[in-house]
């Protein structure tokens, strides 16, 4: 029996409608409505009769509830046993933005993988994301909310980008400063516009109108090396600049807004090594608001 399905009959079967299991469980009531008829498809049962005052148990609804309790209190027992990180195991896979992931994920990640040594993590950080919605992993961390598919979304963190130049050209510095870009006579790094995976990272027209790259590269990686090393100016995250002695930050007062966003499949929620790496990633991201928004 999946206990999914019993853990939604048995919220509705508590909290009486499918708004309030649905508060409960942090899903929509939609989402509720479908697993309570897909479990009584399964069963080819009716368990609840339907009145306006919300969902009363059948007879056959009543029987199951010991056994979803059951369950419920297993599944608390192993719930308690990961988050004591004693035995959360298998394989977990995290598709995020290559710069969240390789600057900011990838050099913190050493106390969740020393506080549960069992997991096989999979962080997949690529100029691109795997799909939650057909499995392909386990969560993402995605630079806007999905609008359809099986998801749980939240946003993870709102931050800001900003333009950089290279430390030791002041006089780009003093250029950009007083001059429109496209009259500055200096380079402008930026993405390859047609290959964008994401239509998030085409902000250029948001520092000017109109403005393009003449230096351009997929990876926001190699744009931060290509600004750093003296082959232009360019727009970056202001948590993957943040502290580069090779970097400085020009306008100041111009400051492009975005968020990031956690989906993942409404089926892995409740595991407790998603569970897991969640609250470590919120509490991460915590810690370091003032780089993802700086002042």
């Amino acid at each position: 029996m999946d206990w999914d399905k019993l853990q939604y009959f048995l919220t509705v079967a508590q909290q009486g409608t499918l708004a309030r299991a649905g508060q409960a469980l942090q899903v929509d009531a939609t989402t509720v409505s479908r697993q309570l008829s897909a479990l009584e498809a399964l069963l080819q049962q009716t368990l609840f009769e339907r009145a306006p005052g919300g969902f009363l148990l059948t007879a056959t609804g009543r029987a199951l509830v010991p056994h979803a309790e059951a369950m419920a209190a297993a599944a608390a027992r192993i719930r308690s046993v990961g988050e004591d990180g004693a035995a959360l195991s298998g394989q977990l896979r995290v598709s995020v933005s290559e710069g969240f992931g390789n600057s900011f994920i990838a050099p913190r990640l050493a106390g969740f993988v020393a506080a549960h040594p069992e997991l096989e993590i999979d962080l997949v950080a690529s100029s691109g994301f795997l799909n939650p919605s057909r499995r392909e992993a386990d969560m993402a961390v995605l630079l806007a909310r999905p609008r359809k598919g099986p998801l749980i979304t939240r946003k993870l963190s709102d931050y800001s980008l900003g333009l950089y130049a290279p430390a030791n050209r002041t006089d780009w510095q003093e250029a950009v400063a007083a001059t429109p870009l496209s009259r500055a006579g200096v380079p402008v790094i930026g993405y390859v516009p047609d290959i964008l995976y994401a239509p998030e990272l085409d902000y250029l027209g948001e520092i000017e109108p109109g403005l393009r790259a003449g230096v351009r590269s997929s990876s926001i990686l190699a744009q931060r090396r290509m600004i750093a090393g003296g082959a232009g100016v360019g727009v970056l995250p202001c948590f993957l600049a943040a502290g580069d002695p090779a970097l400085v930050r020009v306008r100041p007062e111009q400051v492009i807004a975005r968020a990031f966003w956690l989906a993942l499949h409404r089926d892995v929620a409740p595991q407790p090594r998603i569970r897991a790496f969640i609250d470590w990633l919120d509490g991460e991201v915590r810690e370091s608001r003032g780089l993802f928004v700086p002042g």
